[in-house]
């Protein structure tokens, strides 16, 4: 076997920015100067979870091995449940390959102490087919896990070089739940699952607890060749109580303002959130409770004064889509988040907020064609329909 960590290196599609050191290679989906102001190490671990992030090569090669080091974020009292990496060979999706091989972080929620149990590096040995003859590859990386690539091998004198993308550029931008650590494999996110249907080439920037109307955000989106662009918001606004309705409406409009600087006709699409019970008409934080559930934090009642609620905040965003579609831009949209995951899907919402594989399934059957369907708001980006 030889090294050909470069060569993989340029097949990477779906990270914003690709960070090398001592240590190994980290795909980034928040760029490092963003990160740097911020100064928050729980954005820093988001970011290095690849979820949506891929290798994408042509090669002839009957064998490739990753060699990872791979750190799983668990709440205290839970455990994980290993990671899953995705190979898809022209386009047929194989079995999983699976680890238990991973440092596990263990964070307290309520004093945000963390404790860590290590692990060394392990090498996922990826079976693709005969040697010798080409053919396209996809490896899908953890939606769970951060991840550090240490080296790509294939056999001697076998050959690698980048595919040609899968189709025009997506860019979804959310919060955890388009991040879908939950999901069962990399590909059981719904926006991958969505991407692979519609024949797109996915940038997920679905940041577990870190979507907050960032121009950080803003700036990155706008500055990629997006030919479609959905936003995910207002949930962690909520869990994390972070704007009142006065700072929420600017920072609404300033986001679209920045990312209209560099897509004036993208179609973009707003998804309003989707169901959580505990905030529906309760404003947050949301703390993770003993119970293993989100719940909506009792506070006094002289702090309510425009504090937002889940209603409120779909509230908010109708208006605020209205507004600006009267103002001239026809190619921005919004769908109710509760189309995708309502009232009657709670039973796959099992802590409360996060949807589990089966739901992160049915939030991709109803999203594709009412995003890129015959009909469907984005659908002048998409090269071809499908169904998950």
């Amino acid at each position: 076997m030889r090294s050909v960590l470069n060569l993989a290196l340029e097949c990477v599609t779906g990270a914003v920015e690709t960070a090398a050191d001592g240590t190994g290679v980290a795909f980034h989906r928040v760029p490092a100067a963003a990160r740097a102001q911020l100064a928050d190490p729980t954005l820093d671990f988001m970011s290095t979870v690849p979820s949506g992030v891929r290798i994408e090569a042509l090669t002839d090669a009957a064998v490739l091995e990753l060699d990872v080091d791979l750190t799983h974020l668990v709440v205290q009292g839970m455990s994980s449940p290993g990671t899953a990496v995705d190979v898809v060979v022209d386009g047929a999706l194989r079995e999983a390959v699976r680890t238990t091989r991973e440092t596990v972080l263990v964070i307290d929620l309520r004093t945000r102490a963390t404790r860590t149990h290590p692990a060394g590096p392990e090498t996922l040995r990826l079976d693709l087919g005969e040697p010798g003859v080409e053919r396209r590859v996809e490896v899908w990386l953890p939606v769970s896990s951060a991840l550090r690539l240490l080296d790509v091998r294939v056999p001697a004198g076998a050959s690698l070089r980048p595919a040609p993308a899968a189709g025009p550029l997506w860019v979804h931008h959310g919060s955890s739940v388009s991040q879908c650590s939950e999901a069962d494999r990399p590909t059981g996110a719904w926006p991958a699952i969505v991407a692979r249907a519609a024949g797109l080439s996915l940038t997920n920037l679905g940041l577990g607890g870190h979507c907050h109307l960032d121009q950080f955000m803003a700036r990155t989106i706008r500055d990629l060749p997006a030919a479609a662009i959905s936003l995910e918001l207002g949930i962690n606004v909520v869990n994390l109580d972070s704007m009142r309705e006065r700072a929420f409406l600017s920072a609404f409009h300033g986001f679209l303002d920045t990312l209209r600087e560099g897509h004036p006709d993208t179609p973009v699409l707003v998804i309003t959130p989707l169901i959580c019970p505990a905030v529906e008409d309760r404003p947050g934080p949301t703390p993770f409770g003993p119970d293993h559930l989100f719940h909506a934090a009792e506070r006094p009642e002289h702090l309510a004064t425009g504090s937002l609620t889940l209603r409120r905040i779909r509230h908010l965003l109708e208006q605020g889509v209205a507004l600006r579609r009267r103002a001239g831009d026809t190619a921005l949209h919004l769908l109710h988040g509760t189309t995708l995951f309502g009232p009657a899907d709670t039973l796959d919402l099992p802590d409360g907020l996060h949807p589990n594989p089966a739901g992160y399934r049915r939030m991709a059957e109803r999203f594709l064609p009412l995003a890129f369907g015959e009909n469907g708001s984005l659908r002048q980006a998409s090269s071809r329909t499908g169904s998950p």
